[in-house]
């Protein structure tokens, strides 16, 4: 007997892992029928895409697969060169200093660091003033934070560069943001009012979830929270992922603009999707994505497990990302195409480029993504069977990192030399992508 949930517990299933991959394979379903509004679904082309990203894995990492780093906000951090690891050095070398206060800071930064990493817009560049690089987009934006973080930005503690928490947020505007991040008109970004917006409502969101931060209002504190949900197995210490996702989703619900409710319940990154017809349950027709905490929960793994050796636990349950480079991979290579005459001339603000620009809500975007989510899990099977290789042997994050996210930007630089922008604009305000 089918028992129909309440609104409030349609909206708590909305918010967890699993219902990611099982709202997005519904929408797969219809693509496999012909059934989608906006989007042909070609499954005969992922095999070009499997390819493809085969290729790189293999001119990147050889056959050394167990090399392949996780994808997670390191790699960004340590664009050009590295800095985590020699800033630590720093850290051991100054002061009196455990394994548990390092990961609590190295969470401080990657958490803060994702939040600003909304797309940045084709045109902005950071330059490092110490090593004259230069970086645009997702590693400018890390290299950007990590020197914010470094110079004491997020902390409110003049002793304690090194940290986050709420005092510190509490005094970042949109006029401090461009500035560290060198805004200016010959430099514009995208979505700078957001990106300040989020580390003011992360400031308060740190002071009221004194379970996760602790009374210092930290975001490397939920370390202590997290500590409590471990089991000791032999010699290793053990944690289910989806610990860290209730820290998240939790503790960090009012950092979202306020979008979609259910049951008095925020839902966050969760969209209806016209495809899928309402129906009398409240709720039916809508799909999470939750992408920028499963982006920070991939990026805060990998410093718990290097500096604290934890092993989490369920991390089959984590998506890839429903963003612009994994889903422009698929529309590049034509997995996805948009229908004839599905979207209207104002939507193309440049018609030569034939390129359209949408907002995160729109119905076509909300298909893009569910698609992108559950092809991630074909690709990655495809590319497997073509390496020999085995889920645990290449795992999704690895996929993700080596190949997916890095053949999106590639082939996009690829099809437009000159901005190396996806297929599809999104207008994002810098909270959802």
């Amino acid at each position: 007997m089918n028992v129909q949930l309440t609104p409030q517990q349609t909206a708590a299933y909305l918010r967890t892992l699993p219902s990611i991959r099982e709202r997005c394979g519904r929408v797969h379903d219809l693509a496999k029928q012909g059934r989608l509004e906006y989007f042909e679904y070609n499954p005969e082309k992922e095999a070009d895409v499997a390819n493809f990203c085969a290729d790189i894995i293999h001119r990147d990492f050889g056959k050394d697969y167990a090399s392949i780093p996780p994808h997670g906000r390191w790699r960004h951090l340590d664009a050009g060169r590295p800095r985590i690891e020699p800033m630590i050095a720093k850290w051991k070398s100054t002061g009196n200093i455990d394994d548990k206060e390092i990961c609590k800071r190295l969470l401080d930064l990657f958490l803060v660091s994702v939040l600003l990493d909304a797309g940045a817009g084709n045109a902005w560049q950071y330059k490092e003033e110490d090593s004259g690089q230069t970086f645009s987009r997702s590693e400018g934006l890390g290299v950007a934070s990590v020197h914010m973080f470094a110079h004491g930005l997020f902390s409110g503690n003049p002793d304690q560069p090194y940290m986050v928490d709420a005092l510190g947020l509490s005094n970042i505007t949109a006029e401090k943001t461009a500035t560290a991040m060198q805004v200016n008109e010959a430099n514009p970004m995208v979505g700078i009012e957001g990106r300040a917006s989020l580390l003011s409502n992360l400031s308060q969101a740190l002071r009221k979830n004194t379970e996760f931060f602790g009374e210092e209002a930290r975001p490397g504190n939920m370390l202590d929270f997290l500590e409590r949900n471990t089991r000791v197995d032999g010699a290793v210490r053990k944690i289910h992922v989806s610990s860290l996702w209730h820290v998240l989703m939790e503790g960090l619900v009012t950092i979202w603009p306020a979008r979609l409710s259910l049951g008095g319940i925020s839902l966050g990154d969760v969209w209806p999707c016209s495809a899928l017809k309402p129906s009398a349950v409240p709720g039916d027709d809508l799909v999470p994505f939750h992408k920028l905490s499963g982006w920070i929960t991939y990026s805060l793994i990998e410093p718990i497990e290097k500096v604290m050796k934890w092993t989490f636990e369920g991390v089959e349950d984590m998506t890839g990302l429903p963003e612009y480079r994994n889903g422009g991979l698929l529309v590049d290579f034509g997995v996805l195409t948009l229908k004839q005459g599905a979207l209207p001339a104002s939507f193309y603000p440049n018609p030569s480029s034939n390129i359209p620009r949408l907002v995160p809500s729109h119905p076509a975007i909300v298909e893009w993504r569910a698609m992108t989510v559950i092809e991630l899990d074909r690709i990655a099977d495809a590319i497997r069977a073509k390496l020999g290789l085995s889920a645990s042997q290449l795992t999704l994050a690895q996929v993700l990192e080596s190949a997916t996210w890095k053949g999106g930007r590639e082939i996009a630089k690829l099809k437009r030399l000159e901005t190396g922008g996806p297929p599809i604009d999104i207008e994002s305000d810098g909270t959802v992508f």
